[in-house]
């Protein structure tokens, strides 16, 4: 287990899937991290690669090739190696092998760095082509956060804040986790959308088009908030169990597939591409205020 501090927060972070497992505010003594009920959800919050979401018939196209691949990437699922770890700064790292080839056939290293910067935890998925070819992948995040934050509350005092007032259009999800390429416009109170037990019996909310790159978890009660902050993540989706006490906000580069028939991992919805002997970084923070 890595772990980071400083005078406002102490991160931890398990070397499986280099997932941050606990985010604890030392000021109030909050811990912000769900803590993964094995009987309702056993993560905390898993990163996503080569994958974001389902792909058809659990297979990847890769150069006229079918590779197997499960939901959201073996990311989540592989041992990390921490090769550079400090008080606040850690970076976590998985190189392709045998073992990953089997999926994804590419060679690569992919870093996943942590950092504090006071109330605030940056983190930056980090993509090197060690291939002689273009490397096409997805990349996300899927932090799930405690809600509600003191014990005397309820989950319906919290609402999620955008940054900008906006329609909120989600995309819809078939029962298999595909898109349909149906939307459907959810209800807001201005730029607040308020959390229920009942948000999300439908799957996870999926905004393919907002112009909010910040929204925060914030109560009717009082004015302690996390904010997390997405500038370079063109997607974003909100998820959590139905009726559990956690809130999942999920920056995406990638996305689900579609019903339909499979595409090229080339022509794949929001792929993101690497050229050889390049490096792709993209970053976004939570910060508690």
């Amino acid at each position: 287990m890595t772990t980071l501090e400083n005078d406002f927060l102490r991160v931890s972070i398990r070397p499986k899937g280099a997932e941050l497992t606990s985010l604890l505010h030392k000021p109030s003594g909050i811990e912000h991290l769900w803590q993964a009920n094995p009987t309702v959800w056993g993560w905390h919050a898993p990163n996503l690669f080569p994958v974001v979401g389902g792909c058809l018939n659990n297979q990847l196209l890769i150069n006229g090739k079918t590779y197997p691949i499960e939901r959201h990437g073996f990311a989540r699922q592989s041992f990390f190696e921490t090769t550079e770890s400090t008080l606040t700064h850690a970076i976590l790292s998985l190189r392709s092998s045998a073992v990953t080839r089997v999926h994804f056939p590419y060679k690569f290293e992919f870093q996943i760095i942590y950092e504090l910067d006071g109330p605030r935890l940056n983190v930056t998925y980090r993509v090197v082509n060690t291939d002689e070819q273009t490397v096409f992948f997805s990349v996300g995040a899927h932090p799930a956060f405690a809600v509600p934050f003191y014990v005397n509350e309820n989950y319906e005092d919290y609402f999620i804040e955008f940054e900008k007032e906006e329609p909120l259009e989600t995309h819809m999800l078939s029962s298999g986790g595909y898109f349909t390429g149906e939307t459907k416009v959810i209800s807001t109170e201005g730029t607040n959308l308020p959390l229920t037990k009942h948000l999300f019996d439908q799957d996870a909310l999926v905004f393919k088009n907002l112009a909010s790159r910040r929204v925060a978890i914030r109560s009717n009660r009082h004015d302690h908030a996390v904010v997390v902050n997405y500038a370079a993540f063109s997607y974003l989706g909100l998820w959590a169990k139905p009726g559990a006490d956690f809130v999942c906000i999920e920056p995406w580069l990638g996305c689900a597939d579609s019903e339909g028939s499979p595409k090229p991992i080339e022509q794949k919805e929001a792929i993101q591409q690497v050229e050889a002997g390049d490096v792709f970084e993209a970053s976004f923070s939570i910060e508690v205020s």
